[in-house]
């Protein structure tokens, strides 16, 4: 057997950590980005079918936007926002959907509450919580509940890789052991010890080391028969470069495929998602059809 290479140690000091996981402050025009984004969404919401705020649990968080494809049956992506789990919504990231609508997939995009207003764990079963809701109305929205894939950027890339990790059965009796059966993380934050070291951060996320081992995917096994697309933009953070050979050292031979996007940053490598061109929306294609990317 092929003995794989382990990922590098993160930096140890404060600064260091701020350096590599502060995207946005090395991107010069982020700011522009997220309002090219906004705009972008807000269109679509205008002159797409879109069902919007659709409620999945009790709290007004709790919430998905649904972009149904036109034929009957189709995968559903159920894409999780970025923004370090305290920031954005998913009114910023509508125009993700069309070039997957077109091509044959419907797609949801949850909201959840946002670090520190609640608990990273209440977080993640929000997640959890949306996605045994969409499995339990699949007949409802018209769409496959055996071709569910989750996908997310940076702390919704963690998310995603979360739910390949997550034991259904506990979350309730009707569920299948492998309610998603593949994920797409994309800049994902998949060991959160040294994020929840990082200054800029870790007041809102309050982990201590046992909760971040605890909440970080590269420290548990993915149900059985899943696997993960982990991509990560060439001109991003070694750290985040870390983060995605982690996970794929980390879980079985096999179950993480690592893809670097030449020329990309921590938003552009987003932006190729919905690039009808580009190698990553192909393989998200792929992953929702069930072929090999």
């Amino acid at each position: 057997m092929k003995r794989r290479t382990p990922a590098p140690s993160p930096p140890r000091d404060p600064a260091g950590l701020d350096r590599e996981y502060n995207a946005r402050a090395a991107i010069p025009d982020s700011a522009g980005i997220f309002a090219r984004w906004a705009d972008e969404a807000a269109s679509v919401r205008r002159r797409a079918t879109v069902l919007c705020d659709i409620a999945y649990g009790d709290t007004p968080a709790e919430q998905l936007d649904f972009f149904p494809a036109a034929a009957p049956g189709a995968p559903l992506f159920v894409f999780l926002h970025g923004g370090y789990w305290r920031s954005l919504d998913k009114s910023h990231f509508s125009w993700l959907a069309p070039p997957l609508v077109e091509a044959g997939i419907s797609v949801a995009i949850p909201d959840y509450a946002l670090v520190p207003s609640v608990t990273m764990e209440t977080l993640v079963r929000q997640v959890l919580g949306a996605h045994a809701w969409l499995y339990r109305h699949a007949s409802r929205y018209d769409f496959d509940r055996r071709r569910i894939v989750s996908g997310g950027h940076s702390a919704g890339g963690h998310l995603a890789a979360m739910m390949l990790c997550a034991r259904w059965k506990r979350w309730g009796t009707d569920l299948p052991h492998k309610l998603v059966r593949a994920g797409l993380s994309i800049s994902g934050l998949h060991d959160l010890a040294p994020v929840a070291a990082a200054p800029f951060l870790a007041g809102d996320l309050r982990l201590d080391a046992p909760a971040a081992r605890r909440l970080s995917p590269a420290a548990m096994p993915p149900v059985p028969g899943t696997r993960l697309l982990a991509a990560v933009g060439q001109l991003e953070s070694g750290e985040f470069h870390r983060q995605a050979n982690l996970l794929a050292a980390a879980w079985p031979a096999g179950a993480v495929e690592v893809l670097e996007l030449p020329g990309r940053h921590h938003l552009s490598v987003l932006e190729a998602l919905a690039e009808r061109d580009h190698r990553l929306h192909a393989a998200t294609l792929a992953l929702c059809a069930g072929t090999n990317p």
